[in-house]
């Protein structure tokens, strides 16, 4: 009984080996397959276990649009007043009265200053008298000019008449004589009748005295009238004078413009034509200048178009870029600055509104022409390569490729594209640094790439 017990569990043991080792067996079976499985190519059958996908980068996208872009020329300027005028004194004074507010729009015309006008008064009063008196003096001269001259009319006339009677006397003497000679009249006739004929002789020899005489003061009242005459002309400068010194005591605006900083006050001297020395400074606001300079390569395209017609200049001021003002080109330099090679061009505004300010910084930009259906991209999606520019463009199973393209006219932060891309086509604006051609993308943006399309429309 007991060896059939013992027979037994031995045999038991015996097939608990052999479960064992079968087991064992097996898991080493289990193990080559796991290893055969790690080690099996991809291309293996299905049921291995497939590689992980790549990531899709994140990119911002804008669809190129078509539409016509104007071509500008962009630049920096200042704001110039069309006419500044500084005004001065014409004449030495004092300050008595200022007649307008600091930064005041005036007119032509309208009274500025005026300066004590108590020295110019006096001093035309005083000029005033001197041609009354010389005037004065002047009717008495012409007076006895005018009697000089009748006076040598006069003696003229005696003149005249004596001669006659001399001539008379003369006869007489030669009918006397023949009479005398014939013993018809006696010596003492004669002698009556020659003394006679001397006597008259003496009289014409003194009215030709008289005449000689009455020329000689003729000739000396004419010069004093001419002396007084001259004297009066000179009264009557000194009197102009005075009265435009005692005009130049009331200073006027001599230009329509607003007023600048007040450089005196009553009281203050001031001298004539002292440039050191301005009383105020007018400017014209409108309309107004911006001046600004461009390289000079632009110079031809610019007289290319201006030639055909006006040229709009578009400024914005800083802080009001949603404001823009227009004008336009009215000036080109007729030299290029050797030493920066631009060009200073200047564009007129009407400046109703005052926006613009003498003095000031403005960013201009000159319109040159409108190019009709361009395409246009973000200037931040043409990238730079070994073989040129390019562009990103995604496809339709979200993945990228690398297109060559043939940049245009960059203009604010868009750029025409000439050729590589067509109107539609979007392209990559945000995560290029992170693509090759073939990468699949996540369009993380399209909203916003939206709205930035619609804002460049």
């Amino acid at each position: 009984m007991g060896a059939v017990c013992g027979a037994t569990i031995s045999g038991r043991i015996m097939a608990g080996c052999a479960s064992v080792r079968r087991r064992a067996v097996g898991v080493c079976l289990a193990s080559l397959v796991l290893l055969a499985a790690c080690s099996a190519d991809p291309s293996a059958p299905a049921d291995a276990k497939a590689a992980p996908t790549p990531e899709a980068v994140p990119v911002g996208v804008t669809v190129a649009a078509i539409r016509s872009v104007p071509l500008r020329v962009r630049a920096n300027g200042t704001v110039q007043p069309m006419t500044s005028v500084t005004v001065n004194s014409q004449v030495d004074g004092e300050i008595a009265g200022i007649h307008f507010a600091e930064g005041q729009e005036v007119q032509t015309g309208d009274l500025l200053f005026t300066l004590d006008q108590r020295p110019f008064e006096a001093t035309l009063q005083q000029a005033q008298a001197n041609l009354t008196r010389d005037t004065a003096q002047l009717q008495q001269a012409e007076a006895v000019l005018a009697q000089t001259r009748a006076a040598e009319k006069q003696a003229q006339a005696n003149l005249t008449r004596d001669t006659a009677q001399l001539d008379n006397a003369d006869a007489e003497v030669r009918r006397y004589k023949s009479l005398i000679d014939d013993g018809a009249i006696s010596q003492e006739q004669y002698d009556q009748v020659r003394t006679a004929a001397l006597a008259a002789r003496a009289t014409v020899e003194a009215d030709r005295a008289a005449v000689v005489n009455a020329e000689a003061v003729i000739g000396a009242a004419q010069a004093t009238v001419e002396n007084v005459r001259a004297v009066i002309q000179a009264d009557r400068a000194v009197v102009e004078n005075a009265r435009i010194q005692l005009g130049y005591a009331t200073i006027r605006a001599p230009m329509a413009g607003r007023t600048g900083a007040l450089l005196v006050h009553v009281g203050s001297a001031v001298k004539a034509r002292d440039a050191a020395s301005p009383l105020v400074v007018i400017t014209q606001p409108h309309p107004i200048y911006v001046a600004f300079s461009v390289p000079e390569q632009y110079l031809a395209e610019i007289l290319k178009y201006r030639s055909i017609g006006s040229l709009e200049t578009q400024v914005t001021v800083p802080g009001q870029e949603s404001r823009p003002v227009h004008g336009e080109l009215t000036f080109i330099n007729n030299t290029v600055d050797s030493t920066t090679g631009t060009i200073q061009l200047k564009a007129t505004f009407a400046n109703a509104d005052n926006r613009l300010w003498p003095g000031q910084f403005v960013d201009v930009a000159l319109t040159l022409t409108t190019v009709p259906d361009a395409v246009v991209v973000p200037t931040q999606a043409i990238q730079t390569g070994q073989q040129g520019p390019y562009v990103f463009v995604v496809r339709a199973d979200h993945t990228v490729e690398s297109r060559a393209v043939v940049p245009g006219r960059t203009l604010d932060d868009e750029t025409i594209v000439e050729k590589g891309v067509a109107a539609g086509d979007p392209v990559v604006t945000d995560g290029v640094i992170r693509l090759v051609p073939g990468a699949r993308v996540e369009i993380k943006s399209e909203a916003s790439s939206t709205a930035r399309q619609g804002k460049a429309g």
